[in-house]
């Protein structure tokens, strides 16, 4: 696409796409081939530089800054002529090494170009500022374009999704991943935005909503879900502002004609320990803050809240603003999404009047009995709030805290707790409300977004959180990042199996490489019987069963007999660890405190009873079905059988989300991060080389390497390149496509083993294509300069007989001129004029 196509991109061309007058500027830049290399540096990792000698092993360069140095052979890489600088499909580069992809990547970044491919999938790095690249003209510039057509983009992602499902019949998806912070979630709903307005395109108008029922069309609810399940699941962390503390896999059906048709909403993991408890630089769910903004007073008298988060210790334990996020509009983008989805005016109060009540939680207080262990309440007040907001009767909940009836044998009996043991419950119980209110809110949007409309096909969008490694690792973090190592080992197991497939399908001799298998060791370790998870079940059944004997279980069953499973390195200043796991983006040092009671996740039975008969509708809906889970398994319960522990249900999840993705063909999506700081236009090289190890892109270069990953028709290979020796492939006669080829290819000079003859192909090494192409450009400007030559010789030839036409013109006229002055004063001419 030239300047000229670009414009169908209005102002967001600019970032899409290098200028045609830098492309030519670029082809035109001297460039030797033989001297230019990269440097590997110990400061910035890899430098540019120019080789001024190479012996006995060693290279002497002298990098761009000036510096001269002395390296190993292996610590110099070649560099791609300048007509590859901002390459948009990085396998498309003649030389594929590390500091090639990094400093494509950092040119690329520096141009604000934050989309590049790397072969099959689309690397994004995140600019950490708004880009004008996704409005309604953006959307439409790709609109049914092939990927080679358009820049690279989100949406020749999505459109490349949207056009596969119609045209193979196949359910697709989209998987966006990356560390925390890299941008996934945007990301995510800018696919959503994309297959909203392209699904509402296609196929006739859509029909009015029903009176009451809906708020919005069903592409508004769709992209209205978001700022909804933001508010409740989304918060600030460390490393990224807007983290996801959940993951969601949406699915969006469309009919057979490729028309919006449904969505639902999946999610997993939702992290509810943030409720209570929160790292000094983290906050909670942004709800809380949201609501103390005072947009809308009568919703803070209704709660019984104030405008100053420190007045609720629970959800102050760290920062309480985040300076890229304004809550007062994020509260009305959330409450219009409250009526967009078309939730009632009562579903609606009892949202807020539940989180209300969560925030109130953190206030009660008890004492000690004197010279009793029992604890009673310190002052009433916060829980009749509580009672109040929930719909309880404020002296039967504190009576359950204090004195909850419990089961003995087939008797209820009165069993006292210590102040301690009722703390423990008031906060199980608020992580508990939110959990459950948050799963609610899911599956109303789901009833909201099923249309009943006939749906053939789906897309799924997975955005789920990435790699964690903090100070402070639990069982929340083992699950996300198991959850990242089982997505990275199908990325691996499809990207290369498909890759070796197609060698085998077009009769290529290849031995097979299982790429995937690197990640085995680590995945069996938690999730393999007598793993991590079966140890922590196991123990989760036996009552006397501590985080100690957890501990030594974990070590006798593991330490030394598995490499995937140490004993960290214990560090000043360091939060205490048990146990580290080497996942495959890094070595994560594990605290397994509390880990038995998460995962076994006790209530209070008996206040919970009171939740079941709630004047609040939501609230008693929530915990319906809570006492007849519990007394239907009660006898097995206590034998362990059939409760399920979190970790269970996770993992049934997980077996559930990976059978879907099998399902479909996947799209992949990897999300940098381009540094620690949160900068605009600032790039790590260490911290971006190490994520590309992580996550695959340079696996894929590793399989280039090994594999021949150009590839191109005949047909098309024998028209391009038919240049570099016509002679071979006679005019008028009719020659095979694939018989032109090899005889084309067997007489240039090249190294023949790096390319190999397939069925329809004729695929290359890395590197062979770029020097093909670079003796094409050769022969082009030999032919080119031969066709100048020509046309001037024949332009100064015409020229030429023009000019001695003049000349015989000029001879005549003097002559004429000469002899007619000899006359002009003759007698006799006089009498001629007259």
């Amino acid at each position: 696409m030239g300047d000229g196509e670009m414009e169908c991109f209005g102002p967001a061309a600019v970032f899409l796409r290098k200028p045609e007058r830098e492309r030519i500027e670029a082809q035109n830049t001297p460039f030797d081939a033989k001297t230019a290399f990269f440097v590997t540096d110990p400061d910035e990792m890899y430098l540019k530089g120019t080789l001024v000698s190479k012996e006995g092993g060693k290279a002497t360069v002298k990098t761009h800054s000036g510096k001269t140095v002395t390296v190993k052979e292996d610590e110099i890489f070649p560099m791609n002529p300048p007509k590859f600088d901002k390459m948009e499909d990085m396998a498309m580069m003649t030389h594929l090494n590390e500091p090639a992809v990094l400093f494509n990547l950092k040119e690329r970044y520096a141009a604000w170009m934050i989309y590049t491919y790397s072969g099959l999938f689309c690397v994004t790095v995140n600019p950490y500022k708004w880009l004008p690249v996704y409005d309604t003209v953006v959307v439409a510039g790709y609109r049914g374009k092939k990927r080679i057509e358009a820049p690279p983009h989100i949406f020749s992602i999505s459109d490349n999704a949207y056009q596969f499902m119609l045209t193979d019949r196949e359910n697709q998806s989209v998987l966006i991943t990356g560390e925390s912070g890299a941008g996934k979630t945007v990301n995510t709903k800018r696919v959503i935005q994309y297959f909203a307005t392209v699904g509402a395109m296609s196929g006739p108008k859509k029909a009015e909503p029903v009176p009451g029922k809906m708020q919005g069309s069903l592409e508004d609810q769709i992209v209205a879900a978001n700022p909804l399940l933001e508010a409740y699941g989304n918060a600030k962390t460390v490393r990224n502002d807007n983290s996801s503390r959940f993951g969601k896999f949406i699915r969006i059906h469309f009919g057979t004609t490729g028309k919006l048709a449904s969505a639902d909403i999946e999610t997993y993991l939702l992290e509810k320990s943030r409720v209570t408890f929160q790292l000094s630089a983290e906050r909670s769910y942004h709800i809380f803050y949201q609501l103390m903004t005072g947009h809308k007073p009568e919703l803070l008298e209704a709660l019984l809240i104030t405008t100053n988060p420190y007045d609720y210790p629970m959800i102050s334990q760290g920062e309480i603003t985040v300076k890229s996020i304004n809550d007062g509009e994020e509260f009305i983008a959330t409450d219009t999404a409250i009526d967009i989805l078309g939730f009632t005016a009562d579903e609606k109060n009892s949202i807020y009047k539940l989180t209300g009540a969560v925030m109130h939680h953190g206030n009660m207080k008890f004492k000690q009995k004197q010279r009793e262990e029992q604890a009673e309440p310190d002052g009433t007040e916060v829980a009749d709030k509580i009672a109040y907001l929930m719909g309880l009767n404020s002296a039967d909940m504190l009576k359950a805290l204090c004195y909850p009836r419990v089961k003995v044998g087939n008797e209820m009996v009165t069993k006292g707790q210590t102040v301690p043991q009722v703390n423990n419950a008031v906060s199980a119980l608020c992580k508990s409300v939110y959990e459950k209110m948050f799963l609610w809110i899911v599956i109303r949007i789901n009833e909201m977004l099923d249309t009943k409309q006939p749906r053939q096909f789906f897309i799924g969008v997975l955005d789920i959180a990435g790699f964690e490694i903090f100070d402070f690792n639990s069982l929340e973090q083992l699950c996300i990042n198991f959850t990242n190592e089982k997505l990275q080992q199908f990325f691996n197991h499809h990207m290369f199996v498909l890759e070796q497939e197609e060698y085998k399908k077009e009769g290529i001799e290849w031995e097979f490489i299982d790429f995937g298998m690197d990640l085995a060791a680590c995945i069996e370790l938690i999730e393999k019987p007598m793993g991590i998870f079966s140890i922590l079940e196991e123990e989760c059944m036996f009552p006397k069963a501590t985080d100690t004997s957890f501990k030594n279980k974990l070590h006798d069953q593991h330490l030394g007999k598995c490499a995937a499973f140490q004993k960290p390195e214990p560090a000043k200043g360091k939060a205490e660890a048990h146990f580290s796991l080497v996942h495959y983006a890094g070595t994560v040092d594990y605290n397994i405190n509390g880990w038995l009671d998460k995962n076994k996740d006790p209530l209070n039975d008996s206040v919970v009873q009171l939740y079941q008969k709630s004047s609040l509708k939501v609230l008693a809906f929530l915990y319906a079905t809570h006492g007849a889970a519990e007394e239907g398994g009660g006898k097995k319960k206590k034998k362990g059988g059939s409760f399920q522990t979190v970790s269970a249900l996770f993992r049934e999840d997980l077996g559930k989300l990976m059978t879907n993705l099998r399902s479909t063909h996947p799209h992949f999506v990897r999300c940098l991060i381009p540094n620690e700081s949160k900068t605009p236009g600032l790039m790590e090289n260490y911290l971006v080389i190490h994520q590309l190890r992580c996550n695959g892109v340079l696996e894929g270069i590793r399989i280039c390497r090994k594999g021949f990953p150009s590839r191109i028709l005949y047909g098309d290979f024998k028209q391009r390149y038919k240049v570099l020796n016509a002679s071979v492939i006679p005019e008028g006669q009719f020659i095979d496509n694939k018989k032109a080829s090899e005889k084309l290819l067997g007489s240039i000079d090249v190294d023949h083993t790096q390319y190999k003859f397939g069925h329809t192909k004729v695929f290359f090494k890395a590197g062979l294509l770029g020097a093909l192409e670079e003796m094409r450009d050769e022969k082009l400007a030999l032919l080119v300069t031969m066709t100048q030559a020509l046309c001037r010789g024949y332009v100064m030839r015409k020229e030429f007989v023009k000019m001695m036409e003049r000349r015989e013109s000029i001879y005549s006229i003097q002559y004429n001129i000469r002899s007619f002055m000899n006359v002009k004063h003759w007698p006799w001419m006089k009498l001629y004029f007259k």
